[in-house]
């Protein structure tokens, strides 16, 4: 990942429809949700929302899939997989044992 699409995705995150629809998505993987989920989840309006998940999309961070009359809107765990990474890379100075409490605290969710 290069800093373009870091900032891209990063920008796209900070706001907090924005980062609860990505949070909620992750949770829902890999089975993803129905738009109406998400629009019912965030108590906007349809229009509204969709505004928001243009946003994220265009980051590269949600992927839409039509499953019959449904859209599906999953989280691209491979990009947030990239952003980790990338904002991880330089952790600690080279000495992963610096970084083991931050990954204790994701082994335990």
């Amino acid at each position: 990942m290069d800093q373009d699409l870091a900032i891209a995705a990063l920008a796209a995150l900070a706001h907090s429809t924005r980062l609860n629809a990505f949070r909620l998505l992750v949770r829902h993987e890999p089975d993803g949700l129905p738009t109406g989920a998400l629009v019912e989840a965030s108590g906007l309006t349809q229009s509204t929302f969709s505004t928001h998940l243009a946003v994220l999309a265009k980051a590269g961070l949600v992927i839409a899939e039509r499953q019959g009359r449904q859209q599906i809107q999953r989280a691209n765990i491979d990009m947030l997989r990239a952003l980790m990474t990338f904002l991880a890379k330089d952790c600690c100075q080279g000495r992963a044992e610096l970084c083991e409490p931050l990954l204790a605290d994701l082994a335990c969710c």
